[in-house]
């Protein structure tokens, strides 16, 4: 990892844009199981995946939404993930069923929800729209959230253009990482170019942070 800001690169349905965003500069990815989603994938393509990065510096995220056990149970036997991404309404006894570490997405800079999730990394995504339709949303909310002390990823139609802004708007209050699917995307398809862009934003906002911070010491 080369900044502090984790970035994730949601959404990878081939090794080779998995391989794009490892050499992009991702640090960790999403492969998604919730079969309504035109990100979803099978066991098999998922295997391949994790099993074409295995070596690089990048943990593997598996998403599932309102999966039972069972359904869940079955992808994690087959194949190795580091992380559990729950995109649903899963309870915090849902979350401790899981034996890898849990990513719990909540809409939007809801405290409630997050307080529901102790422990837990969260996801703050589109307060109504859910993930992966690119909907943007008002990110600076999420700096109660932070407050707070809870370690969450931002999420919800971010891209290239605006992470930058996304990250200045929250008050020097980095996030402990930040999300992207659609807008890293051409035709369905991650882009090489649009994840460099995209990470290469975050860490000069990031830099931009630091010396932000040293100056008003």
């Amino acid at each position: 990892m080369s900044g502090n800001v984790r970035i994730k690169i949601c959404g990878i349905t081939s090794p080779e844009d998995a391989i794009a965003a490892v050499e992009a500069g991702a640090d960790l990815i999403g492969i998604n199981f919730v079969p309504t989603s035109k990100r979803c994938v099978d066991i098999p393509t998922a295997a391949a995946i994790c099993e074409t990065i295995a070596d690089a510096p990048v943990e593997t995220v598996a998403l599932f939404q309102n999966a039972n056990w069972d359904e869940m149970e079955h992808v994690l036997r087959r194949v190795n993930f580091d992380r559990v991404q729950l995109h649903g309404e899963e309870t915090e006894e849902d979350v401790e069923l899981v034996d890898l570490p849990v990513i719990k997405a909540i809409r939007g800079a809801d405290v409630e929800a997050a307080e529901a999730y102790p422990g837990t990394l969260l996801l703050l995504d589109h307060p109504s729209e859910g993930g992966g339709k690119g909907n943007s949303w008002d990110w600076s909310e999420a700096t109660e959230v932070i407050e707070l002390g809870y370690d969450v990823i931002l999420a919800g139609g971010l891209n290239p253009e605006n992470v930058a802004p996304a990250l200045g708007d929250l008050g020097g209050m980095m996030p402990w990482g930040v999300d992207v699917a659609t807008g890293v995307e051409v035709d369905g398809r991650k882009d090489p170019a649009r994840m460099a862009a995209f990470i290469s934003a975050v860490r000069v906002a990031e830099e931009a942070d630091r010396i932000e911070g040293i100056e008003s010491d």
